[in-house]
């Protein structure tokens, strides 16, 4: 099992990063890889949960639902370290990130200072189910481009941890973001997620310059079909279900 004292250095890590770098990079392109946060020991230890059904609520197949094809599983609320401790440690991060967004578009921002707060908010609107998720894919398998989005309460990015090793335990598998520029085509971006790495990216748009001042960009992920091997990632996603 995953010790509090193991989740402890994830989220120190995440404190430690340089924000104003990954703030930048996210304006620039809708995503921003993180340093490592999981050392390959912790990610195997997350992986390992997979084989255990009472960690989580449900199981979904990609396929049978025409979300492409493949596998991931919504944890419960009982959170494993470090995934709990994790997602609490990015939130006030992002949540900066999120209200200088909100500022720039002219919306509200609804995301309080305490992490708990906005978990209430989601709840009291009717969104009380856990949607941390853990994805498996074989060869062969892939995720058609979405939106994570399960309610009217919506927060702004998100984040996925690689947990295999890119190039040797898989191959394919990139994670795509697709963004609608204002008046223009669409642009892609792929990212290998290295193992132990975050990528915070775009929940569903995002300000971007325009002739006439800041325009909202609709953006959507998903991953390439994997090429040869297993897949699997870790989904923080800072709204419930």
């Amino acid at each position: 099992m995953i010790t509090d004292s193991v989740s402890g250095r994830p989220a120190r890590q995440v404190a430690t990063a340089d924000w104003q770098a990954l703030a930048e990079e996210l304006d620039e392109y809708g995503c921003a890889l993180t340093p490592q946060l999981l050392t390959p020991a912790e990610c195997r230890e997350i992986v390992a949960c997979y084989d255990r059904p009472e960690l989580f609520r449900t199981t979904v197949d990609m396929g049978r639902h025409r979300f492409g094809s493949g596998e991931y599983r919504y944890f419960t609320h009982d959170l494993p370290e470090p995934v709990g401790a994790l997602r609490e440690a990015f939130y006030p991060h992002l949540r900066a990130i999120g209200h200088l967004w909100a500022e720039r578009l002219g919306r509200t921002a609804p995301w309080p200072e305490s992490f708990a707060q906005w978990l209430d908010s989601c709840h009291r609107a009717g969104q009380v189910k856990s949607s941390q998720i853990l994805l498996r894919y074989q060869a062969g398998d892939w995720n058609a481009l979405h939106r994570d989005i399960f309610g009217d309460l919506v927060f702004p990015l998100q984040v996925v941890i690689g947990l295999d090793e890119y190039g040797t335990d898989y191959t394919g598998g990139e994670f795509l973001l697709v963004e609608q520029r204002p008046r223009a085509q669409s642009r892609g971006i792929t990212t290998a997620l290295k193992q132990g790495h975050g990528l915070i990216f775009t929940t569903r748009d995002r300000p971007v310059r325009s002739a006439r001042g800041w325009s909202a960009s609709p953006v959507r992920h998903g991953v390439s079909t994997v090429r040869s091997g297993r897949r699997h990632a870790l989904g923080l996603v800072f709204h419930d279900a």
